[in-house]
């Protein structure tokens, strides 16, 4: 008897983890929205209301949420979170989707689901203007790719160089990799976010700061920036981010996928693109089609 006990509850296993996100939010009659409040333009706080690329694409998916439960009313509430619990905010369910977009690493998968790509991120350095000719000469990649004569040109650059990362995010991993890699001795700084890694930078704590390159486009077109910050062009590496979701949930994360995909379709996600980040190249045209889930 207890053995068929014991197999009657492993066999309830699977069910009792699938995900019930609509569920919840259709007997909450709440839907709940998780976001960066100083992740512009992605995702920005204004007074008491959420404003940014990723909250009117978020939009959409809150608009088929109330269709597909019949739910017109519903309510849609937008909660900011920190960057370091950004995770665990979707994780333990206190909000039901993140909607600010972020790298989608298989570490992060343990916890949460993700939607397809709705950007590609792309890592940069920010230094100062009278940088030395040595790093900036590496940063820029203005030498040769190969031989003993480039391995020696990099680290000349970038020994005992200090770099600044956000803590615990996936450029400090990149970071920390190409300096093992290369064999390159200097030091890595952690800061906690964009504009204390910009800081350091311009009180001379730190030579470079990398991080996604429109986050900190856009922090240098801000009035008050320091002029004595300059972003190099180079983008170092390319990833997309995705909306985080509650991990086992398929049916959730379907409609969310759905809703994304018919957006790169209708190109309303190309002019949001446009209102947002200084509008879509040739090379974000190719990939919206990548993107775009088939029927």
């Amino acid at each position: 008897m207890n053995n068929a006990l014991l197999a009657c509850v492993f066999g309830l296993l699977p069910l009792l983890a699938h995900g019930d996100t609509l569920e919840r939010v259709h007997t909450s009659n709440s839907l709940t929205l998780g976001y960066l409040a100083d992740f512009a333009p992605f995702s920005v706080q204004r007074g008491d209301q959420a404003q940014g690329y990723a909250i009117d694409v978020c939009q959409k998916v809150a608009e088929q949420v109330k269709a597909t439960l019949s739910q017109p009313a519903l309510q849609v509430r937008y909660v900011p979170v920190n960057l370091v619990d950004e995770i665990s905010a979707v994780s333990s369910g206190r909000v039901d989707i993140l909607c600010t977009p972020t790298v989608a690493s298989l570490e992060r998968r343990k916890q949460v689901s993700f939607s397809v790509p709705v950007y590609t991120a792309g890592v940069a350095a920010v230094v100062r203007k009278d940088a030395a000719p040595a790093l900036l000469k590496v940063l820029n990649g203005k030498q040769a790719h190969n031989g003993p004569t480039w391995r020696a040109t990099l680290n000349h650059g970038l020994a005992n160089q200090t770099f600044a990362v956000v803590s615990g995010g996936v450029t400090e991993q990149w970071v920390r990799q190409q300096l093992r890699t290369l064999g390159v001795i200097a030091t890595v700084l952690t800061v906690e976010g964009n504009p204390a890694g910009l800081a350091a930078v311009a009180q001379g704590r730190a030579d470079a700061f990398f991080s996604e390159r429109m986050l900190l486009k856009n922090l240098l077109a801000r009035p008050e920036s320091d002029s004595s910050l300059r972003l190099l062009e180079r983008i170092y590496e390319y990833a997309p981010v995705s909306m985080v979701l509650p991990r086992a949930d398929e049916d959730f994360r379907l409609l969310v996928d759905s809703v994304i995909s018919a957006m790169y379709r209708s190109g309303e996600i190309e002019q949001a693109y446009g209102t947002y980040l200084g509008g879509a190249t040739e090379r974000d045209r190719r990939l919206f089609k990548l993107y775009a889930m088939p029927l």
